[in-house]
């Protein structure tokens, strides 16, 4: 009688449903109920007539307006259904049902050419990355092609496919609705929020399977790859930034692990933390995925924005299921819409991105993109994968193929990760925030980079009471009353004399300096208070965005890491310039740190994983400029 259901939704051009395969379940989930379109997060229906509903919601790209970030707006809507019938269907049951004549596609290609998609990467790498916008960037480009084909049938067949062959998603998944279809298996977790604990799970790296697999050999060399670890990195930064601002506890990492998909392997964090918001709010805070958007959050939307020909529609948005749990709330289940076909009009459209960091090679780019786009088109079984690039695959091969993860030395390549990184993060925090500065205030200026929620978090466990204000919003009484001032990291060119943000920033920085306030100034802020000490500010040869270095820190080497493009720098051996002590490399002069009577800064991210040494490093530099 289920099934029967089914074919009766499949037969209705009128009906909207959704189709929902997790992973480990044996069952399909079958959600039917009425569509509306709403115009913002919060305006999700989760109750009706005072009544808690179920609500499956499409949330596109163009929300992250509701953040202040930019987005070309495409007019996509934020579709919910909101549940009517919940069906669990056995999948074996389902697949006996569904169509599995393959559907033919014509007139398909990228809408970029790979030389044109080539040129952007360079440009992004040379212009964005190489003149400190930020750490890496996620830039799409669109495999089209047109169907003739019933839709709605399309959409049966090619879930199917995914349901029977793909591996290794955490959704699979197809959304019917008049209008908009969408079907995929997304392999990541973006947020979920249950019983009043938030998991986010990047997933960063991509390994594509060569001819008859992937091997143990195959893989430990993507495992070794410096581009690879340090992306993987770079994202759980981002998205532990997410995760400080809405958990108490700030988030803790595990992992890493290897997501093995049918045609590609990926590595992997899960990151857990408490909350107590509405899951309407946590998903805002949230929005979106680094791993494919970019870091900062906020100046990576920029950059899409001025580098990508069209608007992104729902790639890289979420599909978000709202359930009543026994608490009187909702739980959240949302996944990253990529690895998703759309299909609208007759028109065929997959989007795929390749993240873009200070190692990348175009080409090596390119050939990312078409893996991307062949592994979810072989999966659908809409084309010959050698039609879309030379990427291959045992997804077809007989047999259960072996979990790599499972082998030793593989687990202890991908364990050794863990050594680089701070044990702060990765072991449990609580929530008890008495420390060394308790009884002090600190106002943390935020110069458009979401590391200031991370800094806060540490400073919480310091002692400090915490405040996080926006360069363009607090005010010159918040400024002076402080305790302390952490004026914060961002995205720029710190000789920039047209920015209003960075001349707000170097408002911030005077005013403490000139009322001998104490002062702590990170990354962008420090290259400001550097200028302002009449220290030299020069570009780096090569970006340091997401690197690990150990550094003189005032008598004590520190594991930090890195995220700037611009470097204060003065003569090697100098140890004082006027009123400041300097810490700098005895070879180049690269200036790590400056303290001074009420002052104090660092180059590096002291909050971030990378930085082995940060919270000692952070209590030093926090005790002198209090002292």
């Amino acid at each position: 009688m289920t099934l029967s259901r089914l074919d009766e939704l499949s037969a209705d051009p009128t009906a909207s449903f959704v189709l929902i395969a997790r992973d480990g379940a044996d069952t399909v989930e079958l959600l039917t109920g009425e569509v509306t379109d709403v115009d913002l997060l919060a305006d999700i229906p989760l109750t009706v007539e005072g009544e808690p509903r179920e609500v499956f919601a499409l949330v596109p790209y163009r929300q992250v307006r509701e953040r202040g970030f930019v987005a070309q707006d495409d007019g996509a809507p934020l579709r919910c259904l909101v549940v009517a019938e919940h069906l669990d269907l056995p999948t074996a049951a389902v697949l006996d049902a569904l169509p599995t004549t393959p559907i033919p596609l014509r007139d398909e290609g990228f809408d970029i050419a790979d030389e044109e998609y080539a040129r952007i990467v360079e440009t992004v790498i040379a212009d964005e990355i190489g003149r400190g916008e930020g750490a890496n960037f996620v830039i799409r480009r669109d495999f089209t092609a047109t169907v003739d084909a019933d839709e709605r049938q399309a959409a049966l067949t090619w879930f199917r496919a995914l349901l029977a062959h793909e591996r290794g998603a955490y959704w699979t998944f197809a959304v019917v609705t008049p209008g908009h279809i969408a079907v995929g298996a997304s392999p990541e977790a973006h947020v979920v929020a249950r019983g009043g604990v938030v998991t986010m799970n990047p997933i960063s790296g991509t390994f594509r399977h060569p001819a008859g697999g992937a091997t143990k050999e195959t893989l430990t060399d993507f495992l070794a790859s410096t581009k690879e670890t340090e992306e993987l990195f770079m994202v759980v930064d981002e998205e532990l930034k997410m995760m400080s601002a809405v958990c108490a506890d700030g988030g803790r990492i595990t992992g890493p692990h290897l997501k093995e998909m049918s045609r590609l392997t990926h590595t992997e964090y899960m990151l857990r933390g408490r909350s107590g918001l509405d899951p309407r709010d946590i998903l805002r805070e949230t929005m979106f995925a680094p791993t494919v958007t970019g870091s900062p959050m906020q100046n990576a939307c920029a950059v899409i924005r001025r580098h990508e020909r069209k608007p992104r529609g729902y790639y890289s948005g979420v599909a978000a299921l709202f359930t009543p749990n026994a608490d009187g709330g909702h739980d959240l289940d949302a996944p990253i819409l990529i690895r998703t076909v759309y299909l609208r009009d007759g028109e065929l459209s997959v989007p795929v991105g390749a993240t873009l960091v200070r190692h990348s090679d175009p080409h090596g780019e390119v050939s990312e993109t078409h893996g991307k786009a062949a592994g979810v088109l072989g999966a659908i079984g809409a084309i010959d994968r050698d039609r879309v690039a030379e990427a291959r695959s045992d997804a077809d091969a007989p047999g259960e193929p072996r979990r790599l993860a499972d082998d030793p030395d593989v687990a202890a390549l991908l364990s050794s990760r863990n050594a680089r990184l701070a044990e702060f993060w990765l072991n449990p925090q609580g929530e008890d925030f008495t420390g060394p500065f308790s009884g002090h205030s600190a106002l943390v200026v935020d110069a458009e980079d979401r590391f200031t929620t991370m800094l806060a978090h540490q400073l919480r466990h310091l002692g400090l009471d915490v405040t996080i204000a926006s360069w363009d919003e607090v005010d010159d009484e918040a400024v002076e009353t402080a305790d302390l001032v952490v004026a914060g990291p961002g995205p720029g060119d710190p000789r920039d004399d047209t920015s209003p943000r960075i001349a707000r920033m170097r408002e911030v920085v005077a005013a403490r300096l000139q009322a001998h306030s104490p002062l702590l100034a990170v990354c962008l802020s420090h290259q400001i208070l550097a200028d302002r000490m009449g220290i030299a500010l020069t570009p780096l040869d090569a970006p340091h965005q997401g690197l690990q270095k150990a550094v003189p820190v005032f008598g004590e080497d520190a594991s930090i890491g890195f995220y700037n493009t611009f470097t204060a720098r003065v003569d090697p051996g100098v140890t004082t310039v006027g009123a400041a002590e300097v810490s700098a490399d005895p070879v180049t002069g690269d200036v790590y740190a400056l303290r001074g009577e009420g002052f104090a800064s660092v180059q590096g991210h002291l909050e971030s994983i990378l930085s082995r040494d940060g919270i000692r490093t952070l209590e030093r530099l926090a005790a002198h400029a209090l002292r």
